[in-house]
């Protein structure tokens, strides 16, 4: 089937009846030759790897010398690779008869809560990520000894699953989330796959055939083409038993409650037209709070890029994007850090937008406030410097997918003071709950560790970021929205993904790493070595830096250590 054309019915049934067919061989397949196939995808990945960058930067509107280049490595190649490696970590660890958990890695905090680290696992990622640290925070109740037996019942129950076919609605932005979902379906859930490509990147079907191309064979995977009709065919399919699908709440509603005028009736009745379990992994409004501190000029520009990036990678078409800056209104560096970010918004090279509708959400959010600020000819990049956080506005409201930055200034005299406010506001005000970062220098957090602690505990977001973006969550840890939505109040989502320990009942995903880089890290109180990450867009020698590290993931040769320090420090 070529990339881009709509499969008819009889492709379709075929597909469906050749997974069927195949799910009992994949249930009944020995772990050992599980792992091996596994084992084998970064490979794959590296092989297509340049050809799959082009695809993806050409479909985007980006040039092979754009600074924007590096992105498609790191967003698609590089996460793909360090969350299978993961992945991978874990099942070899069961295969070793050890639990899927080291006993040392779960603690429990003094409320009860209990909390497991993730990452690091490996001496590598120490040099790599030095001071990076990722935790999961399980749902209350749930004590640390459950935590510990419950982990990958699927490989240490007494009985085998049984394995269903899962129809993943692929998302549209990022090519790593629909890889990853498939390795979600297969190891994580047990699950063969019909995936239905977004026709916004299917031209990255060829490169999933050929990297999934073993489970192809062996009928535990289908790459299906066309549009909604497609979907909706799929969706109602009595050999589907369940789906996940990433896109907007707008989208699982039309799936889960139709369009016409029955959806309220339906969903006061609780009648939906599928039945079948649905996990789902959907936007919001994401929030950036900076608690206020003793910033330098170094610190200000910093961080502005770090907000900035947090923005304007992959053009805002991201589900985790920031949307709202949250700043306290009596902070005196308030209007210094916008100046800041207002500049790195400004210099960032055009790109154009590539998601259907950008423009018109664009217009949306920006339209009758004032102050709007837009930094291209083709108004795709905009600021709202002081949105009234009362005001209902869309940008308040309503989750933009693209260039759009606004910014709200919250009272709040004191970290504390402001943090409460902060919390509530992201938490009763703001649409949505997959994201959330926090920014706090090592001196403010150290005379405020407990208030700190305190706001993520009550933070109702899945993915915290503590000085850096959650699309490191994404890569590094569970992903999905704060347990709790319905599907008649679906929120940001149902279930999590990238659950490579499978924990039974994770609750969100804490990344902390430095507040500065190296060397100015060892400077203000933090003896780490990280230099400027790789994913930011100001990072001088991203695309250097990033290929390197996905050879290393790969080939795992130490030989090549010297090369992506050096390159990496340069960024």
């Amino acid at each position: 089937m070529t990339a881009g054309t709509a499969m008819d019915a009889p492709a379709l049934e075929k597909a469906l009846d050749d997974l069927s067919s195949g799910a009992p061989s994949w249930a009944a397949l020995p772990l050992a030759d599980k792992v091996t196939m596994l084992e084998a995808l970064p490979h794959r990945i590296f092989d297509v790897a340049p050809q799959m960058v082009t695809a993806s930067a050409e479909a985007k509107g980006i040039s092979s010398n754009s600074t924007w280049a590096a992105e498609e490595w790191t967003t698609n190649i590089w996460v793909s690779i360090q969350a299978i490696n993961t992945q991978l970590r874990v099942l070899k660890r069961i295969l070793a008869g050890k639990e899927p958990i080291d006993a040392g890695a779960v603690h429990t905090r003094p409320d009860g809560q209990v909390v497991v680290d993730i990452f690091p696992l490996t001496p590598y990622d120490r040099l790599f990520f030095h001071g990076y640290h990722a935790t999961v925070w399980m749902e209350a109740a749930t004590d640390a000894e459950q935590t510990r037996r419950d982990a990958a019942q699927i490989y240490r129950g007494r009985t085998p699953g049984r394995s269903g076919v899962c129809l993943v609605l692929g998302a549209g932005n990022l090519g790593s989330i629909t890889a990853l979902d498939i390795i979600d379906q297969l190891y994580v859930r047990g699950n063969v796959c019909a995936v239905k490509l977004n026709p916004v990147n299917d031209y990255l079907g060829p490169f999933y055939e050929e990297i999934f191309g073993e489970f192809i064979s062996r009928g535990w995977l289908r790459i299906l083409y066309g549009g909604a009709d497609v979907g909706g065919y799929l969706t109602q399919h009595q050999k589907i038993d369940t789906i996940h699908m990433t896109g907007s709440a707008a989208t699982y509603d039309a799936v889960t409650w139709g369009t016409d005028d029955s959806v309220a009736a339906r969903k006061a009745d609780n009648t939906p037209l599928v039945r079948k379990p649905i996990t789902a992994e959907l936007g919001g409004v994401t929030p950036f709070i900076v608690v206020p501190g003793d910033w330098s000029d170094a610190d200000l520009r910093f961080q502005a890029e770090h907000i900035a990036t947090t923005k304007l990678t992959n053009c805002g078409h991201n589900c985790n994007a920031t949307q709202l800056l949250v700043i306290p209104q009596d902070w005196p560096l308030a209007d210094k850090l916008i100046d800041e970010i207002r500049t790195v918004m400004r210099d960032a090279e055009p790109r154009p937008p590539y998601y259907p509708h950008s423009q018109e959400r664009t217009a949306k959010a920006c339209d009758g406030m004032p102050g709007a600020e837009f930094f291209c000819n083709q108004k795709t990049r905009a600021l709202i410097p002081d949105v009234d956080p009362g005001s209902g506005a869309s940008i308040l409201t309503d989750e933009v997918f693209a260039g759009v930055l606004g910014v709200v200034r919250l009272p709040g005299k004191t970290p504390k003071q402001f943090l409460d406010n902060a919390v509530a506001f992201a938490n009763d005000v703001l649409p949505g709950s997959l994201g959330a970062v926090i920014a706090i220098d090592p001196k403010t957090r150290k005379h405020n560790a407990e208030v700190l602690d305190d706001a993520i505990a009550r933070l109702h977001y899945g993915a915290i970021g503590i000085n850096v973006w959650t699309g490191m969550v994404f890569a590094l840890a569970p992903w999905g929205a704060y347990p709790g939505n319905t599907p008649q109040s679906i929120g940001s989502g149902i279930g999590m993904v990238h659950n490579a320990f499978m924990l039974a009942k994770p609750q969100k995903a804490v990344v902390e790493v430095p507040f500065r880089p190296a060397p100015r890290s060892f400077f203000g109180g933090e003896l780490t070595l990280s230099p400027k990450p790789v994913f930011f867009i100001t990072n001088k020698t991203a695309l250097t830096t990033v290929r390197r590290l996905v050879k290393f993931a790969v080939l795992r040769n130490p030989a090549a250590l010297p090369g992506i320090l050096a390159s990496a420090v340069r960024g």
